[in-house]
């Protein structure tokens, strides 16, 4: 049985690549970015008019002129005009082109206009004022978004302003998430006295949301055969099995026997914690079945299904998400994943095992720290918990007594 750190060590060591694919940028909020952003142009691109107002030519008043003709106006999204006397001025909009032999711009608030004359009423004038200058934002191919970040509305903007379309972000990775048990019904289903209504799958898939991944699902049944059959194909056609269930030492938890059989190479099974101890994790190599064609073996021949197999207790499938499909995700994708978080504790807390301990806390900020308070619940399969909590304190397996006012890691889930 192996460290939660060191679980977390080899899922990290066996990441995968799940390629590139080009998007439209209105559906790419929420992806990963595979290409610097550039600038296809200078930003502003021109000499630009940042306040309505008059353009003058600041060495005609340097000169003591405060009467201005008006030649003409400058509207926004207008051509460039030119300044034919440079004692005039040409009327300017905000976000106009400054006009050719210009270069100062008056707000309308310090101007009088009269008989086709502007006053300017002030003997403070700046030359180039209210003037956003061609390129001082950003030159031409100037890196507006690294590659590598994940897109929000913000980058949304800036696609548009350079007029990128089609962008290259990285391809979500093929998840499938399967529970497995007879005691399962469906969500709609009026279980028996003897039965649960499924929701660790459903659970799983809103993980998986929060990484803009949409997970199929799938249920089987305990029956060794059916499982190893349908496990078989699952296996050629995902880059990713998530499993809940099936994995501990109960007379039908055929899985770990299962995966062994199909060839998939066990990198760990059970890990120093709690909850989750009976997590089991392992990779397979598809090209081993000669006779698969999927698609997914054209993309590369270096293509891997991943399979996390978590304990059916709802707790644990939970922490075993967050806590290790997460980063593993992350950094298969090229985000950088570095969890610096920490939480202080609220009250004393004791747990005795040689584990390390997931424990369920409510958040607090108070004078602008993070407060911890343990929630208490009835073990792993108290799933009505996580809805009172708002993440995991990592507790280490070498400390049995937890005093109010430590510090220690924090998952978040909310």
């Amino acid at each position: 049985m192996i460290t939660s750190q060191k679980a977390l060590e080899i899922i990290l060591n066996n990441t995968e690549d799940f390629g590139v694919e080009e998007v439209p940028f209105l559906e790419s909020l929420g992806r990963i970015l595979k290409e610097d952003i550039k600038a296809d142009r200078d930003f502003p691109p021109f000499n630009r008019v940042s306040m309505d107002g008059i353009a003058i030519s600041y060495d005609v008043f340097a000169k003591d002129q405060r009467g201005f003709k008006i030649e003409n106006i400058q509207a926004a999204g207008s051509e460039q005009l030119t300044l034919k006397e440079n004692t005039n001025c040409i009327e300017v909009m905000t976000g106009a082109v400054l006009p050719h032999n210009t270069d100062t711009v008056i707000p309308y608030e310090l101007v009088t206009i009269e008989n086709g004359i502007a006053t300017i009423n002030t003997n403070t004038v700046n030359n180039g004022q209210n003037i956003h200058q061609q390129g001082k934002d950003q030159k031409t191919n100037d890196v507006l978004i690294k590659k590598n970040k994940i897109i929000s509305a913000a980058e949304i903007g800036v696609l548009a302003t350079v007029g990128k379309s089609m962008l290259k972000v990285a391809k979500q990775p093929k998840v499938l998430i399967i529970s497995t048990g007879d005691e399962l019904v469906e969500v709609t289903e009026q279980p028996k006295p003897y039965q649960i209504r499924k929701s660790n799958v459903y659970t799983l898939v809103s993980l998986l949301e929060k990484l803009n991944i949409k997970a199929d699902t799938k249920h089987i049944t305990d029956d060794k055969a059916v499982l190893k059959q349908k496990i078989e194909q699952f296996l050629i056609d995902c880059d990713v099995l998530l499993f809940s269930g099936a994995v501990s030492k109960g007379k039908f938890d055929y899985l770990p026997e299962v995966l062994d059989e199909l060839g998939v190479e066990k990198k760990f099974h059970k890990v120093k914690q709690r909850p989750g101890k009976p997590f089991w994790y392992g990779v397979f190599d598809p090209l081993r079945m000669n006779e698969c064609h999927s698609e997914r073996l054209k993309r590369s021949e270096e293509s891997h299904t991943v399979v996390f197999a978590f304990p059916g207790n709802p707790v644990s499938t939970f922490v075993g998400c967050v806590k290790y499909f997460y980063p593993w995700y992350k950094k298969s994708v090229e985000l950088v994943y570095e969890n610096h978080q920490k939480a202080i504790l609220a009250e004393d807390f004791t747990f005795k095992p040689d584990l390390t301990y997931f424990l369920q806390v409510r958040l607090e900020n108070k004078k602008g720290l993070l407060i911890a308070v343990p929630i208490k619940g009835n073990g792993s399969g108290d799933l009505t918990n996580l809805a009172n909590a708002d993440a995991f304190l990592e507790l280490p397996s070498d400390q049995t007594d937890f005093k109010t006012g430590e510090a220690f890691p924090l998952i978040t889930y909310r």
